[in-house]
């Protein structure tokens, strides 16, 4: 009977969440911000990772509350240890560009949460650890050009540019002219002003 007591409140508790979220997501596209964070927080400190979510874009935006990254990082991250996705993509970032105190392990962090985003299939993710691992202190190709290709397939036209770059200039890849054009025709035709002028050149 305990049992089975304690599953109906976990239903319960998970169903309140959804709902909350819901009302939250509703709210915000009447424009409602104030209602739209309550809601959210409310599911979110009920440990809704869709909430939390939710909660951090609140903080970073300052959508129905003050505009605050610490907190939004910190929703983020309690979302992220649920395993959602654009949350880990989003904090990652956060690590990235916040000057970190213990710098080598919140770098770390922030790859593994990026890669984990892109594996879900993240564009942002995607996009972003490709050009990450181009650019690095010792650039890493292969795997850059691994992450463009998934981002461009799924349809960032700045991450097809940069996969016609690696084969205009053999980075991570054979050096293939033709290819190179063929990416920055999809591109241009994308709208990609970058992708355009280089075809021009």
């Amino acid at each position: 009977l305990e049992e089975a007591a304690f599953q109906l409140q976990q239903i319960f508790r998970i169903d309140i969440s959804i709902a909350l979220n819901i009302l939250g997501v509703e709210s915000m596209r009447a424009g409602q911000y104030g209602i739209a964070y309550t809601c959210f927080k409310l599911a979110a400190d009920r440990g809704y990772s869709k909430a939390q979510f939710n909660v951090g874009l609140c903080y970073e935006h300052g959508r129905g509350t003050e505009k605050d990254l610490e907190k939004a990082a910190f929703y983020y991250c309690r979302a992220a240890s649920s395993c959602h996705p654009m949350a880990q993509y989003r904090y990652a970032r956060y690590l990235l560009h916040h000057r970190p105190e213990d710098e080598w392990d919140r770098h770390q962090k922030a790859v593994t949460l990026l890669e984990q985003a892109a594996v879900a299939g993240i564009t942002e993710a995607q996009a972003y650890l490709g050009v990450f691992y181009m650019r690095g202190l010792q650039p890493k190709e292969k795997r850059g050009l691994k992450y463009l290709l998934l981002a461009a397939k799924n349809g960032d036209a700045q991450s097809r540019y940069h996969v016609g770059v690696c084969y205009e200039k053999g980075l991570g890849v054979q050096q293939n002219l033709a290819e190179a054009m063929r990416h920055y025709w999809q591109s241009a035709a994308a709208g990609n002003r970058n992708a355009q002028e280089r075809l021009r050149v």
